[in-house]
């Protein structure tokens, strides 16, 4: 090829290469630059009037503070399937770019460890921004069931009101029946757990599970303090000692297998109140919104709100989430096939 030649090939190319250097290179978008302007979706996953809703709707109300960029923060329900529903789309179909968070219950982000085949989403791949409260969670009975005792239950059939099969509220019904042999008959279809209130103070129903701690401190507190709801059965780890005398789960244990059992069943309800992102958010926006969290959770105007309503916050980061996450998938197969089987209607 003649110089001449060459020079017409090679001369754009030089000007192009050379142009490209003193272009400056793309300056990539800050955290804050992202939030700014932007829509923080909140998406409980129950009811409104519920626990999960409250804790959702005084997150919304403090979180932007905390977060660069300070966007607005909107909170939605989306309630169906005892939590499903959401923590399906949220896994599926929700946008993975930091503006959608949810609160689930913690046996709903748990499902699929446990076989649950209507769950089709992975516990360890949501990114875990961490958790409101360590929940406890509680079977109740009305002043007018007459029920005093657990052992009661064996020997006398209750009927207690739940949402759906797949909800806390008939799972911890069906661990009394398969765990301890109490005679209840569930009743499901209720909406949530202030319909389960009302069930109760109506005399529609005995009994009803799956209310937590902090619940019973706001929604249910005027019934519980005046004694027409009182609180039967404990479910966490470790007894509380405000919950009067309630019967805790563990001393119905006989062996280091049935606390095994126990800790599967029961353990995941210590998630209480987890606030879950789509997988895939981009690391530093996680990172963000789990250092936002912290600081929010440990905000003096949201403290001063939660014990205002008698609220206990009772805070874990999204590293000890996740850890709490990989502990629950780690239980023996044996285990956690009789724990789950436990938390179910027998036929």
């Amino acid at each position: 090829m003649s110089n001449a030649r060459l020079r017409r090939w090679f001369c754009p190319i030089a000007t192009a290469i050379a142009c490209g250097a003193l272009t400056p290179p793309a300056i990539s978008e800050t955290v804050a630059e992202f939030y700014r302007g932007k829509t923080l979706n909140i998406v409980v996953g129950h009811e409104a009037g519920t626990g999960y809703d409250f804790f959702g709707r005084t997150l919304a109300r403090h979180l932007a503070r905390h977060l660069p960029g300070n966007p607005a923060i909107v909170p939605q329900n989306m309630p169906g399937a005892g939590g499903t529903r959401a923590a399906n789309w949220l896994y599926n179909v929700a946008t993975k770019d930091g503006t959608v968070v949810s609160i689930l219950a913690p046996e709903t982000a748990l499902k699929p460890i446990f076989g649950d085949p209507a769950a089709h989403y992975e516990p360890a791949k949501f990114t875990w921004i961490g958790n409101m409260d360590e929940s406890i969670a509680t079977c109740t009975v009305s002043a007018q069931s007459g029920i005093r005792s657990v052992d009661q239950l064996r020997t006398r059939e209750a009927v207690f009101g739940a949402t759906g099969s797949a909800a806390p509220t008939s799972k911890f019904a069906y661990a009394l029946v398969n765990f301890v042999g109490a005679k209840i008959r569930v009743v499901q279809g209720y909406k949530g757990s202030n319909d389960l209130r009302i069930a109760l103070n109506r005399g529609e129903i005995e009994g009803a599970c799956g209310a937590s701690h902090s619940t019973l401190k706001t929604q249910w507190k005027d019934d519980i303090d005046s004694g027409r709801i009182r609180v039967l059965v404990q479910f966490g780890l470790n007894k509380l000692a405000d919950l009067g005398d309630a019967a805790h789960i563990y001393d119905y244990a006989k062996s280091n297998e049935d606390r095994e059992v126990f800790d599967v069943a029961f353990g995941p309800h210590v998630l209480g109140r987890p606030v879950i992102a789509p997988p895939g958010v981009p690391a530093d926006r996680a990172n963000a919104l789990r250092a936002a969290f912290m600081r929010t959770i440990h905000d003096a105007e949201l403290l001063a709100e939660t014990a205002k309503l008698g609220l206990e916050i009772r805070p874990a980061s999204g590293k000890e989430v996740e850890a709490l996450v990989a502990r629950f998938a780690s239980f023996p197969k044996h285990v956690i096939e009789r724990a789950t089987a436990g938390l179910h209607e027998r036929r």
